[in-house]
């Protein structure tokens, strides 16, 4: 999932097209989220890759717990919350059907 899929497409007086920006905003807390603890350095689009099998899905992951911020990296020891899958495309669905 592309996090620019739903994004619209503008053209300025020049006829030159730019993309909307897209503010998605943090999943809500579930009861099926997943926690994880990191025990070495990780990276979001790996972690997304493994839980999501799609490592585009990475800033999901960075949004949910406050990281990636210039980066993909996770230091160790880090507690995040990996968002359901499932719960992520509806929350998404819902926020951009609502505009």
């Amino acid at each position: 999932m592309n996090r620019y899929s739903t994004a619209r497409i503008i053209k300025n007086p020049d006829l030159k097209r730019y993309l909307t920006t897209v503010i998605i905003p943090a999943q809500p807390l579930e009861s099926d989220d997943i926690y994880i603890q990191t025990t070495t350095q990780d990276r979001l689009d790996r972690l997304a890759y493994i839980f999501y099998e799609d490592e585009s899905m990475w800033w999901i992951i960075a949004i949910a717990n406050g990281l990636g911020k210039g980066t993909y990296v996770v230091p160790p020891n880090t507690r995040l919350r990996i968002p359901n899958k499932l719960n992520i495309q509806q929350n998404i669905i819902d926020t951009n059907n609502e505009r």
